[in-house]
């Protein structure tokens, strides 16, 4: 149960993100707790943005349409040359006790993949 790991969405710690000296972020966006993309909209315009669209700690392989989706949902607040697709949290989180089995991952990182090539594509 992740609810009593974090909750809530960025919107609290979006205005103070612009006194980062940094170009990238990285923000979990799989699960509904993280709130609306549209809050991206207030990250300063110099920030790239590491989305991340796939949950490591689920065993459910995400349909690539749900991901695709979910990214233009982040491009039409940024724009697409803001956008990197990666997992929330990554892989290697858990490295010394995977939740998820090797082929999984791998499963979940071409379904980032695919999803990278439809949005390329237009």
């Amino acid at each position: 149960d992740e609810s009593v790991l974090l909750s809530g969405s960025y919107d609290p710690l979006i205005p103070h993100l612009d006194r980062i000296a940094v170009d990238q972020f990285v923000l979990e966006y799989a699960t509904p707790r993280a709130g609306k993309v549209e809050v991206l909209g207030q990250l300063p315009e110099r920030v790239r943005l590491g989305f991340g669209c796939v949950n490591p700690r689920t065993t459910e392989v995400e349909p690539v349409d749900d991901v695709v989706a979910k990214v233009r949902e982040a491009i039409a607040v940024l724009g697409p040359e803001r956008i990197l697709l990666n997992p929330d949290c990554g892989f290697g989180t858990f490295a010394e006790r995977p939740v998820n089995t090797w082929d999984i991952a791998a499963r979940k990182l071409e379904t980032l993949a695919r999803a990278a090539e439809i949005l390329r594509a237009g």
